[in-house]
């Protein structure tokens, strides 16, 4: 939108600002105080308009929620690593043809460390499919009947409510002063 069609709706929307927020019309530098200029020798305008919709502070970019959640640690790790190896390899391999087109000795070497690495890539690859299919069975909200997530959330519920009693019970042996303990200290 340029500066005539801000104008225009800050007009149409009773534009008329107060001269304690004036500002330039085609930019966001405060306008001078109205006098006479003494550089060009004029008198300066005591207003300039504003437009009715422009914020005082206007932020260079805004946040959007995700489309997807970031991924858990674990996985993250093994994709990064995978990464790493996969880009190693496609640099071997790239020198080893070169290496080949040029006649050099160093091409048989390159040749085999290519393949020893494409097993290792491809290693890589499955590595961060695996990991995230153990952290969803784990901690993720698999629905399949056999998922371990849903019994290790059943005993860590257990395990709060008998820690929460426990603590109940021992608040309330406090509470009495001691009543119902074998021995006192």
């Amino acid at each position: 939108m340029d500066t005539a069609e801000r104008h225009e709706r800050a007009v149409g929307r009773g534009g008329a600002r107060p001269a304690s927020v004036r500002r330039a019309p085609d930019h966001d530098i405060p306008a001078a105080r109205a006098g006479r200029d003494p550089v060009r020798g004029r008198d300066r305008p005591a207003y300039v308009e504003e437009p009715a919709a422009q914020p005082a502070y206007r932020p260079l970019w805004v946040e959007e929620p995700a489309r997807r959640r970031r991924l858990p640690d674990p996985v993250r790790e093994a994709a990064v690593r995978a990464v790493l190896i996969i880009a190693v390899t496609l640099i071997q391999a790239v020198v080893a043809f070169l290496c080949t087109m040029a006649g050099s000795w160093l091409a048989f070497p390159m040749v085999i460390s290519s393949v020893a690495s494409t097993v290792v890539a491809t290693w890589a690859a499955l590595d961060v499919w695996v990991t995230r299919q153990v952290w969803n069975q784990r901690n993720g909200v698999v629905s399949a009947p056999n998922s371990t997530a849903r019994a290790l959330r059943r005993e860590r519920r257990r395990a709060r409510r008998e820690a929460r009693a426990a603590e109940r019970t021992q608040e309330r042996i406090r509470r009495r002063g001691g009543a119902g303990r074998l021995s006192h200290p």
